[in-house]
């Protein structure tokens, strides 16, 4: 297993080991010993797993506040995805920053989104499938959300007018949603 930084160095690139032969290939995606020795110690809860069947449909950006805060490891098993991480942690150096790396089921890559960070994607095919793994459960009451072309983040999405959800598309604007997360604070 490969571990890269981003240009956001909490945000990191997992990119599995394919193992191939004529009848096709193997990979583990996740392996708790691997991982623990990258530093990546992880109680993971909960696997989501989304489906979208129209290019150009954006999904986010999403967070879920303490104390119910969750890292995600996100990758594309179908299609094409652009995943977003932006960094809202208040203090932190790259406040309001953004990253985007494309995920394929071809280039194997995961994104590693930690707590503190907004998580977004947009499909670049049709019928394009994602799953993720996450550290804490779904908590209603402390999810969140920022707009997806909020000018403060500037995120170059590559798309005008993207599919979105109700919910995304009445989303606040990062200005508007407090101070949920603190740099150097553990949620």
């Amino acid at each position: 297993m490969q571990i890269d930084p981003t240009a956001l160095p909490d945000v990191l690139i997992v990119t599995p080991r394919r193992f191939g032969d004529a009848r096709g290939w193997f990979m583990e995606t996740w392996n708790a010993a691997r991982m623990a020795d990258a530093g990546l110690d992880l109680p993971w809860v909960q696997d989501n797993h989304s489906f979208s069947a129209a290019k150009g449909t954006l999904r986010g950006l999403h967070f879920q506040s303490p104390p119910r805060a969750q890292d995600k490891l996100v990758r594309c098993t179908r299609g094409a995805i652009l995943d977003v991480a932006v960094d809202i942690r208040t203090g932190s150096p790259s406040y309001g920053q953004w990253v985007g790396v494309e995920l394929t089921p071809d280039n194997s890559r995961q994104l590693f989104v930690p707590k503190g960070f907004l998580h977004g994607f947009l499909t670049l095919t049709g019928d394009t499938e994602v799953q993720y793994k996450c550290t804490d459960l779904y908590a209603p009451e402390h999810d969140g959300a920022v707009r997806w072309d909020d000018p403060a983040i500037g995120i170059d999405w590559g798309v005008a007018a993207p599919t979105l959800s109700d919910k995304d598309s009445r989303a606040p604007l990062l200005a508007d949603i407090g101070h949920p997360f603190r740099y150097g604070v553990q949620e």
